[in-house]
């Protein structure tokens, strides 16, 4: 199995949604090129700045960077969560500590935690999103310092009433697959088959070093198909990994049976493993689909153990598939994110959402949940985001005046998007005063907080910082968290995790 690193920096990721077409040849020689960085104008947002702020990821923001304090000019930022349904890096952490294994080679991307664990925002109205900014004081912060979430959240989808799916899976049949893996990849297939209904359509191909069409165009039935069925029940780890031989006949499929009138998904599950071929992800690109047509979405599905899958080559290829990238360990795991949430996990609600925030002069972000943030559009891509979900952003913000700011000053998020259907754009704006809300924190936002916290404990005690200290914020903020929302099944898991390290 191939353990690809990726050197690029965030402009390299930003750009490759839709747009890069590179081999991963090229990822694991570190060769990005001056192109990756490239993004697209976004109509209604207004040209580039000039000089725009640089892009901050979230380790990059703290307290103090940036230009002298400016208590003259509004700041505007765009701000990108990745999508709304990667949860792969929260469920490796998870069955790593668990399990007692290590959390060396444990990817922890804080954006991902805050999309596996649940957010209960207001649902919006069909082809809407609602958009809960939020604003609070912590005991203990410094002056001029305040904690800022925003969700925003789609409309709520039943599978019943969900947009009927062209559905095509490409299943790793290679040797590296037997034992977990396979087993795993068998639970993904039933789950789906079971989640599917009469109308959507299925095609298969299995992989090795060739590729098996099991299925091309298949009508199903209703929920357990008898012929899919038998497919996933009939799974075999064989011989090498030709992963970019999988993915070009399972797009070639996806592209045979395309339905604009139908959601068109590509569904890869794989122990991450490419040791014959190229993996070139332009098959993928190619296939996502224009700015206002409907594309082909890749979701990514991990199998196996956290400590021997290659988390690096599936979280590449799911973003330029502009889907999601999971992680399924267990049977459970495979029921909740393709039983209970499969139309989460598969549907789309709101497509290309970008969000802006406008804070008053002097503001600045120093610490940022999201993968990314910059003064530039271009530089952001804009999300997709799935029914019965929310983004959520998590963030520290802070004054570089705080003797001058005025309380009554006005923070703005809009919200732009485009109609999962039609493609129609459409566009929210919600302001709040600071001194209007800090009395008014929710349970929503202290969920928020204990989840961030959480991550970032994780990866202290991923670079070997004393535990002790690492979690202390971690159980502090999960103990308020607990307080404001008891029996709250996803803080429980937390706790015991935490708990376990």
């Amino acid at each position: 199995m191939l353990g690809l690193h990726l050197p690029c920096t965030a402009l390299a990721r930003a750009g490759r949604r839709g747009a890069l077409i590179l081999p991963l040849l090229a990822v694991l020689t570190g060769a990005c090129g001056d192109d990756a960085a490239s993004g697209a104008g976004y109509d209604g947002w207004g040209e580039p700045e000039e000089d725009p702020t640089p892009k901050q990821m979230p380790d990059e923001a703290q307290a103090g960077d940036g230009p002298a304090c400016d208590m003259e000019t509004p700041v505007t930022l765009f701000l990108s969560p990745d999508d709304s349904n990667s949860t792969s890096s929260p469920v490796q952490a998870r069955e790593a500590i668990l399990s007692g294994r290590s959390l060396g080679g444990v990817p922890l991307r804080t954006w991902e935690f805050l999309n596996y664990y649940s957010f209960k925002y207001p649902t919006a109205e069909p082809g809407q999103v609602t958009v809960t900014p939020e604003l609070t004081r912590v005991d203990g912060m410094p002056e001029g310092q305040y904690v800022m979430q925003i969700g925003v959240a789609g409309e709520a989808i039943g599978n019943a009433d969900r947009r009927l799916m062209n559905v095509t899976l490409v299943l790793d049949e290679s040797g590296s697959m037997d034992g977990l893996p396979m087993d795993m990849q068998k639970a993904v297939c039933r789950e789906i088959a079971g989640s599917l209904r009469a109308g959507d359509v299925v095609s298969v191909v299995g992989w090795d070093t060739e590729n098996a069409i099991k299925l091309s165009g298949h009508a199903v039935t209703g929920a357990d198909d008898p012929a899919l069925v038998e497919v996933c029940d009939g799974l075999a780890a064989g011989g090498g990994t030709d992963l970019n031989g999988g993915l070009t006949a399972g797009y070639e499929l996806a592209h045979k049976h395309f339905d604009a009138g139908k959601l068109n998904r590509v569904v890869l599950v794989s122990d991450g493993g490419a040791n014959a071929g190229v993996t070139d992800t332009g098959i993928i690109s190619q296939g996502a689909g224009a700015q206002d047509q409907e594309g082909i979405y890749l979701v990514g599905v991990g199998v196996g153990y956290p400590d021997t899958y290659n988390d690096s080559l599936m979280d590449t290829v799911t973003d330029v598939g502009r889907g999601a990238s999971l992680f399924i360990p267990s049977a459970e795991e495979a029921r909740r994110m393709f039983g209970e949430r499969f139309v989460q996990t598969m549907a789309v609600a709101a497509r290309d959402v970008r969000v802006r925030l406008e804070m008053p002069p002097g503001f600045s972000i120093v610490k940022f949940s999201g993968e990314e943030y910059s003064a530039d559009p271009a530089a952001i891509e804009p999300q997709h985001l799935a029914p019965n979900d929310a983004m959520v952003f998590h963030q520290t913000i802070e004054t570089c005046a705080p003797a001058e700011f005025d309380p009554n000053s006005a923070f703005t998020v809009v919200a732009q998007w485009k109609d999962a259907m039609t493609f129609a754009e459409r566009e929210v704006e919600v302001s709040l005063q600071l001194g209007e809300v800090l009395a008014a924190e929710s349970p929503m936002l202290k969920k928020g907080a204990a989840v961030f916290e959480y991550a970032e404990a994780l990866k202290s005690v991923r670079e070997a910082v004393t535990t002790t200290d690492a979690l202390e914020p971690a159980f502090a903020a999960l103990e308020r968290a607990e307080a404001a929302l008891p029996g709250d099944a996803d803080l429980a898991e937390i706790r015991q995790i935490l708990q376990a390290l």
